[in-house]
């Protein structure tokens, strides 16, 4: 075997030459052996920094995208990232980490789920359908991981110059995106399919989606992250922190609250102490927070890109939400077979044919009344829709009249 120093020039120009070796197609299998025989612990800096040289060197990014999947399926598992930080709880790498454990986890259930094909006779192919669209519902949340790191994770990068790395990984989002929205389509055919369509569908589209997502965590965890942690500050990393609840959370609602040392607060609309001013009156951001909360009623917004804006946070909720469904498209945070009612009831706020939607159903000993309102402007330009939930069994239950004063706790007459 060849005697190669161990310096980071002599790993960096032989991985250099290796990566350009396999995009010119020269015998891909015998380069991998070679590339895990000699560089199993190469550090995740020089990964990135042989990028960057081969994009600065005129090697397209398209090419480096089109083969980032076969560097980094050779690299996977033997990059070395012993030296990099320590990550504190809360910090924004935290919790791109929890999301993408999520993520993980889903990945593997819905790959389970998969299984279930070899077994015709037992399987019922239109729940099977919808079973598999609402584990894709779930995975379209990625979106908003994605999402952060494109445009509160990246900005960064480029402003310490290093832009190959980001503008290939957007790439590769961008791919993902395309393997959903096909699977999504595939899962969306309301007529009734035969087993090898769906074995098929599997295999070309669902499977790669799967695949995609996996492999980008892979990418994150051992070599944009640890790369991002050397790179940014404290500061940089605290506007990132303040910044992502605008975008939403994965699959995971962090619990932990993160502020570094020694820098100071920073909000991404008014300060928590500001006021809010409204035409009837004024009030502090902190009191608007709680007589929402307060109110009998849970109360959702969807804005007029059919995205969850906001959510009350009820003591008592009906429905628990988290936030991980803020950003989200509200027809992936319904089951599958409701959808349609919800595409038909926004359609319907949208086109100005009606402005409000009212179910009831009865669930866990209560009478839960729902009720849909389209928010418009003063010009009646549609701006959202509102969705109020309230339990009304007691409600339900009153007769008579009742003038004088009795205090009672409604859950528990």
């Amino acid at each position: 075997m060849a005697d190669f120093s161990n310096t980071s020039d002599s790993r960096m120009e032989l991985l250099k030459h290796m990566i350009l070796q396999l995009h010119n197609g020269e015998a891909p299998n015998e380069v991998r052996k070679r590339l895990v025989e000699l560089l199993k612990t190469i550090p995740y800096n020089e990964v990135v920094q042989v990028e960057q040289e081969l994009i600065n060197e005129g090697l397209p990014e398209e090419e480096v995208l089109k083969f980032c999947d076969i560097h980094t399926q050779v690299l996977e598992g033997h990059i070395d990232t012993s030296e990099a930080k320590e990550i504190p709880p809360g910090h924004p790498v935290d919790t791109f980490k929890k999301e993408n454990k999520e993520l993980l986890k889903l990945v593997r259930t819905t790959n389970k789920f998969f299984e279930k094909v070899n077994s015709p006779d037992d399987l019922d192919l239109d729940t099977f359908r919808i079973q598999l669209k609402a584990f894709f519902n779930n995975l379209m949340d990625v979106e908003k991981h994605y999402l952060k790191k494109e445009n509160l994770l990246f900005p960064f990068l480029e402003k310490y110059n290093i832009t190959g790395p980001p503008k290939v990984m957007w790439g590769k989002h961008d791919e993902t995106r395309e393997f959903l929205k096909s699977s999504l389509e595939a899962l969306s055919v309301r007529e009734t399919m035969e087993i090898g369509e769906f074995e098929s569908i599997i295999e070309m589209v669902l499977k790669p989606a799967a695949k995609a997502i996996g492999d980008m965590v892979m990418k994150e965890e051992e070599i944009l992250l640890p790369m991002c942690m050397d790179k940014l500050t404290d500061t940089d990393w605290y506007e990132i922190y303040v910044q992502s609840v605008d975008i939403g959370f994965c699959l995971y609602d962090p619990d932990v609250e993160w502020k570094p040392e020694g820098v100071d607060s920073i909000s991404s609309s008014s300060a928590k102490d500001g006021v809010v001013q409204l035409p009837s009156g004024k009030l502090a951001v902190n009191e608007l927070i709680i007589i929402l909360n307060t109110l009998p009623v849970e109360i959702t917004f969807v804005d007029s890109n059919d995205k969850v804006k906001y959510f009350s946070q009820a003591k008592h909720p009906i429905f628990k939400r988290n936030r991980a469904v803020l950003g989200r498209d509200v027809r992936l945070c319904h089951p599958p077979k409701s959808v349609h009612i919800v595409e038909q009831v926004v359609s319907d706020f949208k086109t100005g044919k009606q402005d409000q939607a009212s179910f009831w159903l009865e669930m866990n000993d209560m009478f839960i009344y729902i009720v849909y309102y389209a928010i418009r402007d003063k010009n009646n330009k549609y701006m959202g829709t509102i969705e109020v939930v309230q339990d009304v069994t007691n409600i339900r239950k009153l007769e008579g009249e009742q003038r004088l004063l009795n205090y009672f706790d409604d859950r528990e007459k």
